[in-house]
């Protein structure tokens, strides 16, 4: 299993994969599923990738050298000559669609299903960032101020942190932190999904990074990061007042509250209906 997370808000992009691609009692392994391409001052692309192994590890192979027709009638697009981030995405469902081309009966035969699933985010110079996520038929959908997130993997433990903290407007180190909290969330709760991670953060405008970091189980950062945390969801959590079910005075009564809906009917025999 994996997760990926990329964030794009007004000031830069967040990158964030685990490197966990089998787990159990006796076989764990490890692949990196990021990898950053980068012309500084001319463009800065990241792409995080997950679901079946080979496949994902064919695309990125095969993306170095795709090309798509220029609509222009200019020299075949590439990823390193793409005028757009669009037309990179454009590339990257070619390579997809190639490798299913070249692979996809096979693998069919097998009882193997053609499963990948990636994100692209990045910037070229003449235009903004821009985020993508692409799936296994290379067809892809690109994020915008409402969905300022994509998520592959194993979203689910990650996602309500990210979905109340993350607006356009949030400061780019604060998303970066988010992005770890989510990441730790998914890792205490599913173990399919493991150190190392890797992380990119890019600025704004900048076509370069020097923001990439390979975290591991003695960072100091993501340790203090994992403690503070449970420790504050705890302290959270005692500070909520608890039920009342014994008909004390509450100022958050749970019980005969009036409302549309009422309380769910006990069957008591076996002569009741439940309607």
């Amino acid at each position: 299993m994996t997760y990926c997370v990329a964030v794009k808000i007004k000031a830069g992009m967040v990158f964030l994969s685990d490197s966990r691609t089998n787990a159990g009692l006796d076989q764990i392994s490890t692949f990196r599923k990021m990898i950053v391409y980068e012309k500084p001052g001319d463009r800065f692309m990241c792409l995080l990738s997950a679901g079946n192994l080979s496949i994902s590890q064919s695309i990125r192979e095969i993306l170095q050298v795709e090309k798509i027709p220029d609509a222009e009638g200019g020299e075949p697009l590439t990823i390193w000559n793409a005028r757009s981030m669009f037309d990179v995405a454009r590339v990257l469902g070619a390579a997809v669609r190639h490798v299913y081309q070249r692979d996809g009966e096979a693998l069919k035969r097998s009882g193997v299903d053609f499963n990948v699933s990636m994100i692209l985010g990045g910037q070229i110079a003449g235009e903004g960032m821009r985020l993508f996520q692409i799936y296994s038929p290379g067809n892809f959908i690109e994020a915008t101020p409402e969905t300022p997130f994509f998520q592959i993997g194993e979203s689910k433990y990650g996602k309500p942190v990210l979905d109340r903290v993350i607006t356009p407007d949030t400061p780019l180190d604060e998303a970066a932190k988010c992005a770890l909290i989510s990441m730790d969330s998914t890792l205490k709760s599913n173990l399919s999904v493991g150190l190392p991670l890797d992380m990119a953060v890019y600025e704004a405008d900048r076509l370069a990074s020097d923001r990439v970091v390979c975290i591991d189980e003695q960072n100091p950062y993501l340790r203090m990061l994992h403690s503070t945390w449970g420790q504050k969801l705890r302290e959270v959590f005692d500070s909520i007042e608890d039920p009342a079910w014994d008909g004390s005075a509450s100022p958050h009564p749970l019980m005969d509250v009036p409302g549309r809906h009422r309380p769910l009917k006990k069957i008591t025999n076996a002569q009741e209906k439940l309607v």
